[in-house]
């Protein structure tokens, strides 16, 4: 196809905004520090969670899974258009978003839109995005161009249906003759209730999870449960985890269940650990065929959605394609969306796009593995 000679329109640049991983061992102690600053937690519980690295090489996947994203945006981006340079950001972990901000504001960039790693709607999935690139903005000063961000992508078919796909081929690893008897459990991140009452995440997972189950033929739908919890014990997140989910499989007489982490883009540690290794360990003990679920990646149609939510932004009066009955997520954000839920004496609010310290997300969203302090990835 020939190369597109698409109008960037009032935009000069792309910022690529993730949570942010360790690249190496000596990188964990010092990324886990960014992520739990201001919440007491304490350094001994700091290195039991750096342990967890030590499993993946001591680093995170999700920066060399980023970049691999960013790669194919900018093949994308060079076919389709608009024809936008792409500035890569972490909100917890090198390159920050202070030091993209910098580089567009050193290189004349005015103007940005900006896409989340986070496909939801929730206070660490998209509004702390959102507060960290305004505080970035305000350390670099009157030079900092102004950045608006796409909509949130849960129901786009860029992202259901590839989904949908990488749930289909699962379930086609298990026997025909078992398959009426499969179990879907739809993952995504635990975020407080505190939250979750106050923004649309969970009414937006449940509609990905019925857009899949209507996709999939002979099986019965899929049930959502959640994942990755932290924060006080005290304070209450959404529920059923995966592990008791399991669990309650096993009870039941369940033997196959397909994990799909429809909460997440890529396979980042919410998954390798959190998944692929505690759970898969706990439906082995079980007897449970327990088969995941590939999340989008680099999928083509993932990657070309993301150009599209960056036309609409060029160009408002482009189609804005959803799927099932929400609609498109209105740009910019509602003022008073997502707002912070309370933070419970002691700690600070945890949710996708945050990480735990692994962030929504996604969606998306990823930082460090199970059982950690502090919130969710994208």
């Amino acid at each position: 196809m020939a190369e597109s000679s698409a109008s960037a329109g009032p935009y000069d640049a792309l910022l690529f905004v993730s949570f942010g991983g360790p690249d190496g061992p000596e990188d964990v102690i010092p990324f886990l520090e960014n992520v739990t600053r201001g919440r007491g937690v304490p350094p001994e519980r700091l290195r039991e969670v750096a342990g967890n690295y030590d499993l993946f090489g001591g680093k995170s996947p999700i920066n060399e899974q980023n970049l691999a994203l960013i790669a194919a945006l900018e093949v994308e981006l060079a076919r389709s258009g608009p024809h936008l340079p792409i500035y890569f950001g972490n909100r917890h972990w090198k390159p920050t978003l202070e030091d993209a901000i910098g580089r567009m504001a050193n290189d004349g960039v005015r103007r940005a839109v900006a896409f989340f790693t986070s496909a939801y709607s929730s206070y660490s999935g998209c509004r702390a995005y959102r507060e960290d690139i305004e505080k970035a903005r305000a350390q670099i000063g009157e030079k900092a161009p102004e950045i608006d961000k796409v909509r949130a992508f849960w129901n786009h078919p860029g992202f259901v249906e590839p989904m949908a796909t990488n749930v289909l081929r699962a379930v086609e690893q298990i026997p025909v003759d078992r398959r009426e008897r499969i179990a879907i459990a739809y993952t995504a991140h635990s975020i407080p209730l505190s939250m979750s009452e106050k923004c649309d995440y969970l009414a937006q997972l449940r509609e990905v999870a019925s857009l899949i189950d209507d996709r999939i033929d002979g099986v019965r739908p899929g049930e959502l449960v959640f994942q990755s919890r932290s924060g006080p014990p005290q304070q209450p997140w959404l529920e059923p985890d995966i592990v008791d989910h399991l669990d309650a499989l096993h009870r039941q007489g369940v033997a196959d269940v397909v994990v799909a982490p429809i909460g997440f883009i890529c396979d980042h540690m919410e998954v390798l650990y959190d998944l692929d290794t505690q759970a898969a360990e706990r439906a082995s003990d079980l007897g449970l065929n327990m088969v995941r679920a590939a999340t989008v990646g680099v999928d083509p149609a993932f990657v070309e959605m993301i150009a599209e939510l960056i036309q609409e932004r060029v160009d408002p009066d482009l189609p804005r394609r959803t799927l099932g009955s929400m609609g498109p997520r209105r740009v910019p954000c509602a003022p008073d969306c997502c707002p912070a839920p309370q933070r419970p004496a002691g700690g600070r609010p945890g949710g996708p796009g945050g990480g735990r310290p692994g962030g929504p997300g996604g969606g998306q969203p990823g930082g460090p593995p199970s059982g950690r302090p502090g919130v969710p990835p994208s």
